[in-house]
């Protein structure tokens, strides 16, 4: 009777064992899977969802920030509830070819599952880039149109007339040369120092 009891127990144990062999290893909602492009962009893949399952790709690179999701039911494929994690890493594998994780593929493809369902693939249903990103476009833009605008204005004054170039005086010549001179002369002469220039155009001025 005690061997029955015990067989009957290992029997017990040996179901329980192989029950949680059969479990799918479910990856946690919102884990991370950071790759790169066949262009150097950085993304990562953030995983949520249980039957029906989204993948979101945010990637920036080379001046630019994209994103876009995936869904899809890959539960639907016998393989991926055997082993989850390996159906992700070749997902990954597949957009580290590809030179735009958003632009490049529409549907998410592993290996494992190439006979499965369609229901079972991820499809993409969203993509776009970061807001944040245009409103830097946008300002980049105003800055070399203002850029461009003040270079053409830097020759111009407040008041948007063209700058003028000074006049030049005419230089005296010949005999009126002569008489400046000469009046200079008496005008050092006869008059105070603080007053040359005052009696210098006087004199000149009696002279002709």
């Amino acid at each position: 009777m005690k061997r029955v009891a015990l067989l009957f127990l290992v029997v017990i144990c040996g179901m329980g064992g192989l029950g949680q062999k059969l479990k799918p290893k479910k990856r946690s909602n919102g884990e991370e899977i950071n790759f790169r492009t066949k262009n150097k962009d950085v993304c990562t893949m953030s995983i949520s969802g249980d039957e029906e399952m989204k993948a979101r790709i945010e990637c920036k690179g080379q001046g630019k920030s994209y994103w876009c999701e995936y869904t899809g039911m890959p539960l639907l494929c016998s393989p991926f509830r055997n082993n989850p994690k390996m159906y992700w890493n070749q997902i990954v594998m597949e957009l580290r070819k590809l030179p735009h994780a958003c632009e490049s593929t529409q549907m998410l493809k592993a290996s494992m599952c190439q006979k499965a369902p369609v229901d079972a693939l991820m499809k993409q249903v969203a993509a776009g880039v970061e807001p944040e990103d245009l409103a830097n476009r946008d300002k980049s833009s105003q800055k070399t149109s203002a850029s461009v605008r003040g270079a053409g204005k830097s020759s111009v004054k407040k008041t948007g007339k063209p700058a003028m170039l000074p006049r030049i005086k005419p230089t005296h010549s010949g005999q009126g040369s002569e008489n400046e001179t000469e009046a200079m002369k008496l005008a050092r002469e006869h008059c105070w120092e603080s007053l040359h220039e005052f009696c210098s155009y006087i004199i000149g001025f009696f002279r002709g």
